[in-house]
């Protein structure tokens, strides 16, 4: 499991390598429906942009993660990120997030035909064992996402991390193992094509 950059293409999006050249795009993507006003996501004001896409350059260097740019094929427009991270190859599992979409893609299906991706890839290219899913415990509306995909949850982490604003988050763990694999990527593929993008 080697943390090269990737592109992985579907219907309707392409996951790029996030790169530099990406920050424009970046900015106005998380500018449509000011992201980073929800207290409990992970999202880049468009002043923080930089610094956030340096982070995610650094993890990619550090040979830790995989970061993407989510470009949707239709407009031609860069709607998101997320990126593969926390990945172990001795122990074939790696973590899925630091997501997050655009306002106006959001319960459009982006989300699932990313999830079908990246989780093909992860599963019948890298060969991995678990892929697991990480969100704040305030955050319902990523629970139910995760829990939509297919994805178990393992249990809340308590006073998991403090986030940058002096916050003590508890996270919510949820996972998907290889035996299950099958099952999910049928339902991902049924809940797609309900999907009109």
């Amino acid at each position: 499991m080697q943390c090269t950059p990737i592109q992985l293409s579907g219907t309707y999006v392409t996951l790029e390598p996030l790169t530099q050249e990406h920050l424009p795009e970046i900015q106005s993507a998380v500018a449509d429906g000011e992201l980073w006003k929800l207290f409990f996501t992970s999202v880049p004001s468009p002043e923080n942009t930089q610094q956030w896409l340096d982070a995610a350059l650094e993890m990619q260097h550090q040979q830790t993660a995989i970061p993407f740019a989510i470009r949707e094929k239709a407009s031609g427009k860069l709607v998101g990120s997320t990126r593969y991270f926390r990945m172990e190859s001795a122990n074939k599992r790696l973590e899925i997030g630091h997501t997050w979409y655009s306002q106006s893609v959001q319960r459009t299906g982006i989300n699932t035909e990313c999830k079908l991706l990246l989780l093909t890839h992860a599963f019948e290219v890298f060969k991995c064992i678990a892929v697991e899913f990480r969100t704040d415990y305030f955050n319902r509306r990523s629970q139910s996402a995760i829990e939509r995909l297919g994805a178990k949850r393992d249990g809340i982490l308590r006073n998991h991390t403090i986030t940058s604003d002096g916050r003590i988050r508890d996270t919510v763990v949820y996972s998907i193992l290889e035996h299950e694999w099958p099952g999910v990527k049928k339902n991902l593929q049924y809940m797609q094509s309900k999907y009109a993008i």
